[in-house]
């Protein structure tokens, strides 16, 4: 599908970041240097951080599900 916008194409970018192996493999790797092997609450810190990023970035993309061009699967009608 051709870009329609520039909020299609921000949209479109924002669920690839969600869906990427490339990220998960990323994330992953952040992890291993930030989360010392057995410390429980370092790890706590980070799986609240990821899905605090992982839920701004999922409300980044839900925001614009109603700019989506009409024919776009994840278009939705703006509700009043």
């Amino acid at each position: 599908m051709r870009a329609k916008s520039v909020v299609h194409v921000e949209w479109e970018v924002f669920n690839a970041i969600l869906d990427s192996e490339n990220i998960a493999e990323a994330i992953e790797d952040i992890k291993l240097e930030l989360v010392p092997q057995g410390d429980k609450v370092a790890e706590k810190r980070f799986n609240e951080g990821v899905k605090s990023a992982s839920n701004y970035i999922l409300n980044l993309l839900n925001r614009r599900n109603h700019r989506l061009p009409e024919n776009h699967p994840n278009f939705v009608v703006k509700e009043a």
